[in-house]
């Protein structure tokens, strides 16, 4: 006789997603040092002692914010590099895959942006320091490859570039809303006419 599914396992998992969602975007508007535990309790609509409940501190949600955020993250990326495409078709799928990432988690982005700094100082949130690292692997490498196969500007500063193209994608979380006009593949094409023109070799 199979064995029934219990849900209130299913309604735990989705309570605690929400929880996140809301401490994420707490976060992400008032900072991480002026954000308490009661603070995102009340906007959950609950007590601070029952929020431990879940949590045993806001470090650990803070951590399993950005822990879920760059795993998919890295799930998109990591597909696109052993994909075998070209440095220009890769560029834009990284490109891509990133405002789909600001659509799915667009306030770990913001938080990731104004945080991450000052959290690699501690060991929790050390895992931040070796995702920047693979980050700018993977851009440096593509734009590196685009030159060296002439897709790109032989006089392309491709440190420049990645310094460019990494900021000016990821400050989107500040103004991006899910549901808007635009689709994030909508903006990740609009952004990229206006990139590629300026970085592509000229015919």
């Amino acid at each position: 006789m199979p064995t029934k599914k219990k849900p209130q396992v299913t309604a735990a998992a989705a309570r605690r997603g929400e929880l996140l969602n809301t401490a994420a975007e707490v976060f992400a508007e008032h900072g991480y040092n002026a954000t308490t535990v009661r603070r995102i309790a009340d906007h959950a609509g609950m007590l601070a002692g029952s929020l431990y409940y879940h949590f045993d501190s806001k470090e650990s949600m803070l951590e399993e914010i950005l822990r879920t955020f760059l795993d998919e993250l890295w799930d998109g990326y990591d597909t696109v590099l052993a994909s075998g495409l070209g440095p220009r078709e890769t560029l834009e799928a990284l490109v891509t895959e990133s405002f789909r990432e600001i659509d799915r988690h667009r306030a770990a982005v913001a938080i990731y942006q104004k945080e991450s700094k000052q959290l690699v100082a501690q060991d929790r949130f050390a895992f931040l320091a070796e995702s920047q690292r693979r980050f700018e692997k993977a851009w440096l490498s593509t734009l590196e490859r685009g030159v060296a196969e002439r897709v790109f500007r032989a006089d392309l500063d491709v440190r420049l570039t990645y310094r460019f193209v990494r900021d000016t994608v990821w400050v989107a979380a500040s103004w991006y809303r899910p549901g808007g006009r635009h689709s994030p593949e909508e903006i990740a094409r609009q952004y990229l006419s206006m990139v590629l023109d300026g970085i592509a070799v000229r015919t």
